[in-house]
């Protein structure tokens, strides 16, 4: 099984830095902010953990932040569980949704759902799980969304498919009808304009929303938690 989990994890690996080239960045970017908002000793939601790479980043030079990763893939979490065991961090995992997990506090001091919000199709669902992430969390506490993002058929995220698909097609050997099949997956998810996402932010309970990146088709936010 561990040898199945590694092929997944490599390939996750690979195809998330071919979709997304400034992955590596936009991480950094994102333990950068958590770096000057939070305390020496934090404890931290990531809703949509994955195979941990977003907890890797963030635990690098703080010992004393816990981490609580919320993953739908029983596959993923087994791959987080492996990667994150040699660090001292305090860790917890739930398999599911923040819609369907039960959490032992609602005093997390930040949070973040990355690479998430466009599987959600559903607008009041994407609400909801924003709601349901604000309530976990102290008031005034750091919020990280990223999230695909646009509007296609517009000039702008049809220039921004063209450049993503030359990337793909530059960068890897797959053929133009691979391509054109992940490209239909893609356009088969949940986008929403720049004004629409903060939009929604601010209804979860949300304030400051600020886009700190942007990468063709992906967009990053950070907020925080309203402090009332």
């Amino acid at each position: 099984m561990m040898e199945f989990n590694n092929t997944l994890a490599n390939e996750y690996e690979k195809g998330i830095r071919r979709t997304l080239p400034s992955y590596d960045a936009m991480l950094r970017l994102i333990q950068t902010f958590y770096h000057s908002t939070l305390p020496e000793k934090a404890e931290i939601l990531i809703v949509g953990s994955g195979s941990g790479n977003e907890i890797l980043q963030l635990a690098e030079g703080r010992p004393f932040w816990s981490f609580t990763g919320i993953d739908p893939s029983e596959s993923m979490l087994k791959i987080a569980k492996e990667r994150l065991k040699s660090l001292t961090n305090r860790m917890s995992y739930h398999q599911g949704t923040i819609l369907d997990t039960q959490l032992s506090t609602e005093n997390y001091d930040a949070a973040s759902l990355v690479l998430v919000l466009h599987f959600i199709q559903d607008y009041e669902d994407k609400l909801s799980t924003l709601k349901e992430i604000a309530k976990h969390l102290k008031p005034g506490s750091p919020f990280v969304l990223v999230s695909k993002y646009g509007e296609p058929g517009s000039i702008e995220t049809e220039l921004q498919f063209d450049l993503w698909r030359s990337y793909w097609l530059q960068h890897t050997k797959l053929s133009v009808s691979d391509v054109a099949e992940m490209e239909k997956s893609i356009r088969s998810l949940s986008f929403m304009r720049e004004e629409d996402i903060v939009t929604l932010l601010q209804k979860a309970g949300f304030i400051k929303p600020s886009r700190f990146f942007a990468t063709t088709l992906f967009g990053g936010w950070v907020c925080f938690k309203e402090e009332h």
